[in-house]
């Protein structure tokens, strides 16, 4: 017993089961094989299936009942080519000739695997036996049962009652069907009574149903039975039993009879039901519990109860179990000299019985083999040798059934061999796991290993798991674990290794998720699913409806992330789900869409209680698709004064379906309802039947009663006629009174019928009349109206006002006043009094009277005085007076005329300031449009506004009248001055108007010598002081804002100084913000900022030599805008602003005479040559130029420069001059240049120097100016001087 444990220890590894490849020697194993129990149908064939593969081929041969028979010996067997399949033809033959034990053999020299015993029955369905069936007569409230006892079957049949027209009997609490097929009726019913109770049988393998002869139920009703406590009928006896086998289906029952119908409840003695296999049918008088297990062993308690009482039945359950495998015995394969073990552990109740057959003969009968031990339920196969190989059975068996299994020993010697194809690619999403396939044969079993990129061995751990048929397990890949894999086999026969990839991959995530619409019906419904996956994966994506495909709808519009469904009706409400699928993997979210949309018209309109004045009206409302009905709108049709018109009556909250409605008479209504939810109002409901009122007398009177005169002696009554809804009844009209407000005198009347107003003539003009409109018709008056007052016509007024006066306040204001006219004379309603007035001519003469049109003021009401605004003062008017009524105006007063004194002169027409200068400015103005006086004279204010708009102190002048210019002198220089001017009378200085201007700047300007890029070539030498004037100066009229249209900086000039680099610029706005900034060019630093102090100049010191910068001036207003000049480009010399004057030195002034001596005397000694008719280089270049001229040579042709003087401009005899006679600054030049490498000039070798003396012309000379002589000595010499 010892050896056995440490053997099974030891060699437990090699008692797994290896799939062997075909291509080797390898026993029978049973692939396929028909079930135990084969119940046929006559009618068609008996298939009885038996496949085996094997190395070699095997082959097969049957037994029937124990004993072989051989299947070529029947027609019609037929076993398949290449299986010991069997296709048995049973039509037209004895199908129960082939009943048996059928039992499969498959055979090759390694061994025989055998099939399972196949017991093979033909389905039966008799017929049932012929009987004649009593009635069956029961006392009403008694119990019932009528056995069905069908004939027996193979399968058994199904059981169902129904009645002659085929009808199943309707079971409940009451009337119930026992598993057997019985019925049950815990107590019948006068309605049970009925003659056609009928048990069918339906057999499924033939598909036929058998019936019963109907069984017919008399109920009487002469001695009913009482009510009575619950009396078990099923089971019957006190206490029953039941064995079902482990793993099936348990079916307990429980039927009683009582009165009334008893309840049925079930409990597990000392234990709990399995809720979650169990479940209770026949209205809880089955009990089912699914894939028994021992625990269900034990003491069921059915109890069946009513009011009167309750009885118990106990069911004990017995679980047996057929023989079940817990392990069963699988293939080995062996190398030579190895040890293997089969287990056969089976389980059952009773204990099962194993056996244990070689090649299907019982292991005690098979010859004899030393190296075989049998052990109960395992075989030890040791030192096992090439040749025994053989396939071992286990059978296992009880009372209750049978296994067997099949397990053969195969003894190989092979080198491992690779089952797994070569570099397959794996592909896993990241943070899932991954399994890289490693399958291999070999005998040994080979051992596995796992290298990682070739060289990295990959151990059992945390991240990996080597699994025993040689997979890699990668528990949690990541991006890292993507590279190549190589799986190695080995045994002692050999090594073979395989290698795979593994590329992990981003998963498929859903980033923004479809979101639930609701939307109304007929609009368009958006879903977005916007998607990020792995870009090497291609995706699918798919859109799904409550799980199912979308519609084949072209509404339905599908983008690459989007769904858009057109047009939407309430079909299309669901879930949608947006799906994103790749090879790897795939990610969904759900949204759902709720169409709304107005509601369904309300239905079945009801009146009740009706009344004389009222009713009830109810309805039923329709579908609110979505959304809440919040209110109802109750609208009438009158169908006898204005048919097919629907008139809104009453709104009722939308929880209420009913309403009490006030009506009027005499109408013919009907009524209909519309709902209204968030989306809008429903269509309307069908009208409800039409209701009449009855006619009464009028409720009300005519409203908007008024009396008014069209002529001076009439009067109009009119009113606001009563809408047939409104008469109440019919033949309405109206009875109109009037009389004299102001006498004591009786009603006159007179009915009006179907017009709205009276003509009341020969009345006095314009006097109160009371007046009042009774409605009637043929059931009476309306209500005593209500008095109105109204007044007969107007006429135009017969008096003018009197006792006019006027009274002049100032220049501007004068006040008129009169006695107002009779009450009587003005013949209406008194409008006011309407004064008309005009300027006859002004008191300095000038105009000629009457030019002014005429001004009309009107003063409302009872007025006996006002005032006349807006005169002109020193000036003539004329007014007169008028009264008003609705008719017109009456005569008009007699005229007035008055005079307005003198007042304060307009502005002056105009202010300009001319002819700025340095320290001065010049204005002139005109005088005012209007003097309204006599002109004293003109008052001029001025002052200095700085840079930050700080005024200075006040100048004031006065001048004459016939003063309009000035100039002003000792201003500062580029100062902004603001001016203020007003004109004077008499009367002092009427309003003022300003303008700004600046005055000219002064500033030192130095030609610069700056070229973008570049250095200059020398040092700058500075200008003369130039004055310059700025552009025009910038005028701002009273009240003016600031311009804001042309550029706030001209011209932006810069200069290289001693001190630094002289910005100067032309300003033309007057923020007062303004500032220099500065950068180097190409560079990325932020502006160097200097601000400026009203000036139009800056000096920017302690910039870098050799280095280019660009500037720009900057001004920012009052918006925080800010305004920018120009960039100008600036270049700082590489050498010091500050240079000696080599001019000036000694040194060079002594080696200037020294040349000059040595070139005069060589020169006199030329020329002393040249009398002699000797040819020298000189001579020949004279011959060549035909018309030498001598100038000052240049730097840009390799010449001498001029030299010129700073203090003195005369130049020296024998120089060249332009033709104006100046010297131009611009072409001086204090240095020598490279002379010795001119082109036209060379010393010899004897230091003589030849050249061409004179250069080219300059380009502002004139040839007439020119002398045409050779050049002599002295001329020579005087351009070097």
């Amino acid at each position: 017993m010892d050896y056995r444990v440490v053997l099974l220890i030891l060699l437990s590894h090699v008692t797994s089961a290896f799939e062997v490849p075909l291509d080797l020697p390898q026993p029978p194993t049973i692939t396929l094989q028909s079930p135990k129990d084969y119940i046929f149908d006559p009618r068609e064939h008996i298939i009885i299936h038996c496949e085996a593969k094997g190395n070699p081929q095997p082959s097969f041969r049957w037994a029937r009942n124990g004993t072989d028979f051989d299947v070529k010996s029947d027609s019609k067997i037929v076993m398949n080519p290449g299986s010991g399949t069997l296709d048995i033809d049973i039509i037209g033959g004895k199908a129960e000739a082939y009943e048996g034990t059928y039992q499969c053999t498959a055979e090759n020299e390694h061994g025989k695997a055998l099939t399972n015993k196949i017991v093979i029955r033909q389905s039966r369905s008799p017929l049932w036996p012929k009987e004649r069936n009593e009635a069956m007569v029961r006392q009403k409230g008694a119990p019932l049962v009528l056995r069905c006892q069908p004939p027996a079957g193979l399968p058994p049949p199904v059981i169902f009652w129904m009645d002659n027209n085929f009808q199943r009997l309707q079971l409940d609490e009451r009337v119930s069907q026992a598993l057997n097929g019985d019925l049950y009726f815990s107590n019948v019913l006068p309605e049970d009574a009925r003659d056609d109770y009928i048990c069918y049988a339906r057999f499924p393998h033939t598909q036929t149903i058998q019936q019963k002869q109907p069984i017919s139920v008399v109920v009487l009703d002469n001695n009913p039975q009482g009510e009575r406590r619950p009396r078990i009928l099923l089971p019957s006896e006190p206490t029953s039993t039941k064995m079902v086998l482990k793993g099936v289906l348990l079916q307990l029952e429980c039927i009683a009879e009582g009165l009334p119908t008893p309840d049925v409840s079930w409990q597990k003695v000392g234990g709990e039901l399995p809720n979650n296999r169990m479940a209770l049918h026949n209205f809880g008088k089955i009990l089912q519990i699914s894939d028994v297990s021992e625990s269900d062993a034990g003491d069921y308690r059915c109890t069946a109860k009513n009011k009167l009482g309750l009885v118990h039945h106990v069911i004990k359950v017995a679980v047996k179990a057929a023989p079940f495998w817990i392990s069963a015995p699988k293939n080995l394969i062996l190398a030579p000299n190895e040890t293997g073990i089969l287990t056969c552990r089976v389980n059952g109740s009773p204990k099962p019985k194993i056996s244990w057959f070689v090649n299907g003969v019982p292991i005690e009968n098979a010859a004899a083999d030393r190296s075989r031990k049998v052990d109960e339920d395992t075989v030890i196969i040791s030192n096992v040798q090439i040749g025994s190989s053989a396939v071992y059975q286990c059978n296992a068996s009880n009372e209750f059934g049978y296994v067997m299994a099949n397990a053969f020993v195969s003894v190989l010697a092979e080198p491992p061999k690779m089952l797994t194809p070569p570099n397959q690619v794996y592909q896993v999403i990241t943070n899932r796991p991954a399994f890289l396939d490693c399958s291999s044969f070999g005998s040994p079993i080979p051992t596995i290993s796992w290298f990682k990129d070739g060289r990295i061995s990959i151990e059992n751990g945390d991240q990996y798991v080597i699994h025993e048929n040689g997979t890699l397990e990668i528990m949690v890949a990541q991006v890292l674990n993507t590279g190549k894999y190589t799986c190695v086999a080995t045994n002692n026969l050999g090594m073979r290794e395989n290698s795979v990839n593994l590329e992990v991959k981003e998963p498929t995530r859903i980033l923004e998720q479809p979101k639930y619409k609701v939307v109304q019906r007929g609009m368009s419904a958006r879903f977005d699913c916007k998607v990020k996956h792995d870009k090497s994966l291609i995706p699918i994506m798919t859109w799904l409806k409550d799980r199912g495909e979308l519609p084949d709808d072209e509404r339905f519009e599908v983008d690459s992330d989007s769904l858009t469904i057109k047009n939407v009706v309430e079909g299309d409400e669901g879930t949608y789900t947006c799906m994103m699928k790749t090879s790897l993997d795939q990610d969904s979210a759900s949204a759902v869409l709720t169409v709304v949309g107005k509601p369904d018209p309300p239905t079945d309109l009801e009146l009740t209680d009706q009344a004389e004045r009222s009713v009830q009206l109810t309805w039923t409302p329709g579908d609110e698709n979505n959304s809440p009905i919040l209110s109802f709108l109750v609208q009438y049709e009158d169908s006898l004064h204005h048919k097919g018109l629907w008139v809104n009556l009453t709104e009722v909250d939308g929880s209420k379906t009913t309403t009490q409605l006030e009506l009027s008479p005499y109408v013919y209504y009907s009524f209909r309802v519309l709902a209204r939810n968030n989306v809008g109002y429903s269509e309307p409901s069908n009208p409800s039947s039409q209701y009449r009122t009855n006619p009464a007398a009028p409720d009300e009177n005519p409203s908007n009663v008024q009396g008014v005169g069209t002529k001076p002696d009439n009067m109009v009554i009119s009113w606001m006629p009563l809408t047939g809804y409104q008469a109440n009844g019919p033949g309405l009209k109206y009875k109109v009174h009037w009389k004299r407000r102001d006498m004591d005198e009786s009603w006159s009347s007179q009915n009006v019928v179907d017009k709205s107003q009276l003509v009341v003539d020969g009345t006095p003009t314009y006097v109160p009349y009371e007046i009042k409109v009774q409605a009637l018709n043929d059931y009476g008056n309306g209500p005593d109206p209500e008095i109105a007052i109204g007044y007969s016509g107007e006429d135009v007024p017969l008096s003018a006002p009197e006792k006019v006066q006027v009274r002049v306040q100032d220049g501007t204001l004068a006040e008129v006043h009169w006695k107002p006219v009779n009450a009587s004379s003005v013949r209406g309603q008194l409008q006011g009094y309407k004064v008309t007035y005009q300027k006859l001519r002004g008191l300095l003469g000038g105009e000629e009277e009457g030019q002014q049109r005429e001004k009309v003021i009107v003063f409302s009401g009872d007025q006996s005085h006002g005032q006349i605004p807006d005169l002109q003062p020193f000036s003539i008017y004329r007014l007169s007076i008028k009264v008003l009524n609705n008719k017109g105006e009456g005569p008009s007063s007699s005229n007035q005329t008055f005079e307005t004194p003198e007042g304060v002169p307009g502005p002056p027409s105009f202010l300009n300031v001319i002819s700025p200068g340095l320290d001065s400015l010049s204005l002139e103005w005109g005088p005012p449009v209007n003097n309204n006086g006599r002109l004293t004279g003109y008052t001029l204010r001025y002052q200095p506004v700085n840079q930050s708009a700080e005024q200075g102190f006040v100048h004031e002048l006065n001048f004459f009248a016939n003063e309009t210019a000035t100039t002003l002198d000792h201003l500062n220089t580029s100062m902004l001055y603001k001016f203020y001017l007003s004109a004077r009378t008499i009367k002092g200085s009427g309003p003022t108007i300003t303008e700004e201007a600046f005055t000219a700047m002064d500033t030192a300007r130095i030609q610069p010598n700056i070229e973008t890029g570049k250095g200059p070539t020398e040092s700058p030498h500075p200008t003369l002081p130039i004055t310059q004037s700025l552009q025009p100066p910038i005028h701002k009229g009273t009240g003016a804002p600031p311009p804001t249209v042309g550029p706030a900086f001209g011209a932006v000039n810069a200069s290289l100084a001693e001190e630094g680099v002289m910005i100067s610029w032309e300003y033309f706005g007057h923020h007062k913000n303004v500032a220099v900034q500065y950068t180097l060019e190409n560079s990325k630093e932020d502006w160097t900022k200097e601000w400026v102090n009203g000036t139009h100049s800056h000096m920017i010191k302690g910039l870098k030599p050799g280095m280019s910068y660009k500037v720009r001036v900057v001004a920012t207003d009052e918006a925080e805008r800010m305004h920018s000049s120009k960039e100008v480009p600036v270049t700082v010399p590489a050498v010091p602003n500050r240079q000696v004057d080599i001019a000036t030195q000694g040194w060079f002034i002594g080696l200037m005479c020294a040349i000059a001596l040595l070139i005069l005397v060589l020169l006199i000694v030329c020329f002393i040559k040249r009398n002699k008719g000797g040819k020298y280089p000189v001579k020949e270049k004279e011959d060549a130029h035909q018309d030498p001229e001598i100038q000052p040579m240049k730097e840009d042709d390799g010449t001498f420069g001029e030299y010129s003087d700073m203090e003195d401009h005369k130049p020296l005899k024998g120089s060249r001059t332009p033709s104006n006679g100046t010297v131009r600054r611009d072409e001086s030049d204090d240095s020598l240049v490279d002379y010795g490498e001119g082109g036209d000039g060379q010393f010899n070798e004897d230091g003589s120097f030849i050249g061409q003396y004179s250069g080219k012309k300059e380009k502002d000379t004139h040839e007439g100016n020119e002398s045409s002589e050779a050049p002599s000595p002295v001329n020579a010499m005087n351009s070097f001087v």
